[in-house]
């Protein structure tokens, strides 16, 4: 019972109140590039969904079977990045044959996964917090999750802004960075949250 209140408190907290967005400002470049349109935002979504989810199984094996017994410990940043980048890879390569429409619309920002700081600061935090296998698992999709409702709630913000009325200087992106700015700020009443 208590395992699973401690994945109810990591669920909670990845999509609400640790938002990799709204409060830890990792992954930001893709919710900025990627969030004009809301069909685009939901590919880019679960992308990084499918990808963090992965990354967190792939990288914590890796971290306890090659680089901890081997004292290999210093690698870590450089061989979370390889896997990362590995998956991302075979992502693109499944999108470009399933699915070519997303893959264009996604552009330049599906290889940009692979520097996303989000998809490398969910596998360095899931070490960092000590998770076994389950809770990293756990943290890297729902930190997906949350990463996915920013960006579509972002993504339908800015698609109506398009017909609101604000001061020509806010035209383009000062608008876009007020309301994410607005959004953050909504975010952090979710600070508070208590799990029981």
């Amino acid at each position: 019972m208590d395992q699973i209140y401690e994945l109810l408190a990591i669920t909670l907290s990845a999509i609400l109140a640790n938002n990799f967005i709204f409060s830890q400002f990792l992954g930001i470049c893709p919710f900025l590039g990627v969030s004009k349109k809301v069909d685009t935002a939901v590919g880019m979504g679960i992308a990084v969904t499918f990808v963090m989810g992965l990354a967190s199984a792939i990288t914590w094996a890796v971290q306890r079977f090659v680089l901890d017994p081997f004292g290999l410990g210093y690698m870590q940043t450089v061989a979370f990045i390889l896997v990362i980048a590995s998956l991302v890879q075979f992502i693109e390569m499944f999108l470009q044959k399933a699915m070519p429409a997303l893959y264009t619309a996604l552009g330049v920002y599906l290889p940009l996964i692979t520097t996303n700081c989000a998809v490398l600061g969910v596998a360095i935090l899931n070490i960092n917090s000590n998770y076994n296998f389950i809770e990293s698992v756990v943290y890297g999709i729902t930190g997906g999750l949350g990463f996915l409702l920013a960006i579509v709630l972002f993504a339908s913000i800015r698609e109506r802004l398009v017909f609101a009325d604000y001061p020509k200087s806010f035209e383009g992106f000062p608008i876009a960075l007020v309301t994410a700015g607005l959004m953050a700020l909504s975010f952090m009443g979710f600070s508070g949250l208590k799990v029981w």
